[in-house]
């Protein structure tokens, strides 16, 4: 009778899923089944494809570049001096929703500890420089999301701009090979989140 071949032992999970937070964020992985991870990990290699065109990867570094804190920090002295009556409102509720997200997004990078797709996943490289070590969630995708809500809230005619610009963003971001897909979409909804709340709650 004819024995059947043994099955391959699944792939040991990252060592970055031993953190608490790490399981409880990605359960599917701590079961043990990778799919959805190398799903993610080839959506990234595929995006990053990309910067073989160099007008590509000038593009998304210079909006990467541009959304390092630089387009935000700018925002405040335009509102000063442009934004009309509502601008110190708007201006007080983006401090204090900012301050918030950021310690947030750091508290779930040290918490989950991910590595970056250009340091755990074969055949992508970094593009362009990192302000942290780790990548869950995308800071940038937060950011870029939650200020476009709530200056777009205020200010109507800024709606398609922003929302162009924090696209590329989280574009970027994989493109470039320092996020994953998850990290940007989750950014974005802690970034939706956070500035409904501001608009709504405060």
């Amino acid at each position: 009778m004819a024995t059947m071949p043994p099955k391959p032992d699944k792939p040991a999970p990252p060592d970055w899923l031993a953190r608490p937070t790490a399981r409880l964020l990605w359960p599917w992985l701590c079961r043990g089944g990778l799919s959805c991870q190398e799903w993610e990990r080839a959506c990234a290699r595929w995006l990053h494809r990309a910067t073989v065109w160099p007008s590509v990867l000038i593009l998304m570094r210079f909006v990467s570049h541009l959304s390092d804190g630089l387009v935000w920090y700018l925002t405040f002295p335009a509102l000063w001096l442009w934004g009309g009556a509502s601008s110190l409102h708007c201006m007080l509720r983006l401090v204090g929703m900012s301050g918030v997200n950021l310690v947030i997004y750091k508290a779930l990078k040290q918490g989950t500890g991910r590595p970056r797709p250009f340091r755990a996943c074969p055949g992508i490289r970094v593009c362009a420089r990192t302000l942290d070590e780790y990548s869950f969630p995308s800071g940038h995708t937060l950011h870029a999301v939650a200020f476009t809500v709530v200056l777009s809230t205020y200010y109507p005619l800024l709606t398609w701009p922003l929302g162009v610009f924090a696209g590329l963003v989280a574009l970027s971001r994989v493109v470039l090979g320092l996020h994953y897909p998850s990290d940007v979409v989750i950014g974005a909804l802690i970034g939706a989140v956070s500035a409904w709340a501001t608009l709504n709650l405060f």
